[in-house]
């Protein structure tokens, strides 16, 4: 692989959008110390990657210029570093690549072996390129902030979880429901049966009244709320919250911050929880293994060649996708 030469789209500066992506050919870089070089299948978009564009974490995130975005890819190895054991090339993987380093929109695309995990011939790339970031996300608001056992074993929760259409809202409503629990989920009016369908108990259109007041239909108040919609303030959740109720924010802004230090302080029961995700290999695994006994599914909105990226980034900013979008060089 020494020297080979790859398509790739990266971007230059921030805040230009779809606009600002660029297509080049560099050279395809090369596993180090305990990394795979994977040749992409399939990449997924989230909207993380055009936020970060945007300038969402700036100056600390890109590091550096240019920059070749996407974090979640699935492939197959073509070659292994040093001190590599899990894998070997001609393996089937999926894995996440890192905010810092990035590199999916490529042709081939550099992971580190403990986020690497082993992708079965029952799961597709492009299925299982939407997990990394939506599904582990998902499943971190499940099990470590909500309390929800997926086997099923713990005490009954009610849940209710917002934008439940898009990428990690639609792995929710599903890991919600292999739990022990009443799940009340959100969207819009269009994605109502699609919803139902993943298995919501409840679906509430969000731009009808009801929906706006986030009311369970059957009057349940809800143990933990997986909030994955933005601009919704924690006061419009409290009316419907249990005594010992949390709302967990997947996208939290700097009033999240502030709310969550004056719930601490305060010491009160209804509290608001920011989520940082923590990527972990085995969890990465369990997802997949879901997959693969079809117990979990990932819904593709849409496929993208990489040669049409600027499509799919727009697709990603315009925020209706149901689902995962994916891009395949």
């Amino acid at each position: 692989m020494a020297g080979k030469r790859m398509h790739a789209v990266e971007y230059n500066c921030y805040g230009e959008g779809p606009a600002g992506l660029t297509h080049v050919e560099v050279t395809a870089p090369a596993p180090k110390k305990d990394e795979v070089l994977i040749k992409v299948e399939a990449a997924s978009l989230n909207p993380v990657d055009w936020k970060l564009q945007k300038g969402m974490l700036r100056p600390i995130l890109p590091s550096k210029f240019p920059f070749i975005p996407v974090s979640d890819v699935a492939g197959e190895v073509v070659e292994v570093g040093f001190g590599v054991k899990k894998f070997k090339p001609g393996d089937k993987v999926v894995a996440y690549l890192s905010l810092f380093s990035g590199g999916g929109l490529a042709e081939f695309a550099v992971a580190k072996e403990n986020l690497t995990v082993p992708r079965p011939p029952e799961v597709s790339a492009a299925e299982a390129a939407g997990l990394p970031i939506a599904g582990l996300t998902a499943h971190q608001a499940l099990t470590q902030s909500a309390g929800v056992k997926l086997d099923g074993s713990g005490p009954r929760k009610n849940l209710l979880i917002t934008a439940a259409s898009g990428g990690v809202g639609h792995y929710a409503v599903q890991l919600a429901k292999l739990g022990n629990t009443h799940v009340t989920a959100t969207c819009g009016a269009r994605n109502l049966d699609f919803v139902k369908g993943l298995g919501a108990d409840e679906v509430l259109d969000y731009k009808t009244p009801d929906g706006a007041a986030l009311k369970s239909p059957s009057g349940q108040k809800y143990d933990a709320v997986i909030h994955c919609a933005t601009g919704t303030p924690f006061s419009a959740f409290k009316p419907n919250l249990s005594p010992t109720g949390k709302v967990i924010d997947l996208t939290p802004s700097f009033g999240s911050f502030m709310t969550f230090a004056v719930k601490k302080l305060t010491r009160s029961k209804k509290q608001l929880v920011p989520l940082f995700g923590v990527p972990k290999g085995e969890n990465l695994d369990y997802l997949v293994q879901l997959v693969k006994e079809g117990k979990l599914k990932t819904v593709i909105d849409s496929k993208h060649p990489l040669s049409e990226a600027e499509e799919a980034w727009a697709k990603s900013i315009d925020g209706h996708a149901i689902g995962k979008i994916i891009v395949e060089p």
